[in-house]
């Protein structure tokens, strides 16, 4: 299955976070690849990883990363595809740090960003995304909203109350 989503982490710290995204994209039949490359310490290797991944077919970037998280502004910067943000949570704020330095990019350098340390929803992003175009990818995002849904009502504090008696 070619990949259609490239998962890149600045930090090999962050992968347990980012896995959930990897997962998502696995049961919802997603072509993915994930990579650990940090835009300061590895430039040339990123640049190089984004123009290569393009050329493999990949539509959408999902860019984790904490702290100053110039990840997703570096790859949105080096392509015109879609990049999800997902800001990590961290020792400053929760992650409040990294969120607002995602969701603060430049005119015309935009990136899609979602809450703290949601890799699953960057993950179901990613694939509406690519469910514009692929009906079976669109398929797959609306049954796993129908399995959400089914769970919370079929949880049993969701069950009807019972009128109270009349006397």
């Amino acid at each position: 299955m070619p990949s259609l989503v490239a998962v890149i982490v600045g930090s090999r710290s962050d992968l347990e976070v980012v896995q959930k995204a990897a997962d998502i994209l696995q049961k919802l039949g997603v072509g993915h690849e994930l990579r650990v490359i940090s835009a300061h310490r590895a430039p040339d290797l990123l640049d190089s990883y984004v123009t290569d991944a393009v050329k493999r077919g990949v539509k959408v970037f999902i860019c984790a990363a904490g702290l100053a998280a110039h990840l997703p502004g570096v790859v949105a910067s080096k392509t015109t595809l879609p990049v999800i943000g997902l800001p990590m949570p961290g020792q400053l704020a929760g992650g409040l740090d990294a969120l607002l330095s995602i969701v603060q990019m430049p005119k015309g350098v935009p990136v899609a960003t979602v809450g703290v340390g949601q890799a699953e929803n960057a993950a179901l992003l990613a694939a509406q995304m690519l469910g514009l175009s692929d009906a079976s990818i669109a398929r797959a995002v609306e049954g796993h909203r129908a399995e959400a849904r089914s769970q919370v009502e079929r949880d049993p504090t969701n069950e009807p109350t019972p009128e109270p008696a009349r006397t």
